[in-house]
C-alpha cells in the first residue's frame, strides 16, 4: 500500500494553505448587511424597505413578485402571532387578532404615508 501512495497524483484533493484560516471571519456579516442598508436608505428601516417594495410590486402589477411578498409577511405574522404569551388561554384568539389588527393597522399606516408623499409629488 505504501507504493500506491508514491505513484499518487498531485490533482486535487487538500493542498497545504488552501481553504479558510482558522479563527477567520466571515466577509459578509449580518450587521454589516444591516449597517449598508441603514447608510444607503437614510437611516429607513428594514420593514419599511420591504413594505415599500412590497406596494411597488402591486403598483406595477407584478402579480408573482406580490404573491411572494404576500407569503413573506404572512408567515412573518403568524411567526409573530405564535411569540405572543397569554395567561388566560380563553383570550387567546381575541389576543391573536389584536395582534394581527396592529399589524395590518402598520401596514396601512405606511400606505398612507406612501399615498401622502405620491400626492405631494
Amino acid at each position: 500500500m505504501s507504493s500506491n501512495n508514491q505513484n499518487h497524483s498531485t490533482h486535487g484533493g487538500a493542498r497545504p494553505g488552501a481553504g479558510r484560516k482558522k479563527g477567520s471571519k466571515d466577509r459578509v456579516t449580518v450587521g454589516g448587511i444591516l449597517d449598508a442598508l441603514d447608510q444607503r436608505t437614510g437611516g429607513q428601516t428594514y420593514e419599511d424597505i420591504l413594505i415599500e417594495d412590497f406596494l411597488n410590486s402591486r403598483l406595477i402589477g407584478d402579480t408573482q413578485l406580490t404573491h411572494k411578498y404576500h407569503t413573506l409577511l404572512s408567515n412573518k405574522f403568524v411567526a409573530t402571532l405564535n411569540e405572543i404569551v397569554v395567561d388566560d388561554p380563553n383570550d387567546l384568539v381575541k389576543t391573536k387578532l389584536l395582534a394581527f389588527e396592529a399589524a395590518l393597522n402598520s401596514i396601512a399606516s405606511i400606505n398612507n404615508t406612501k399615498d401622502n408623499e405620491d400626492a405631494i409629488d
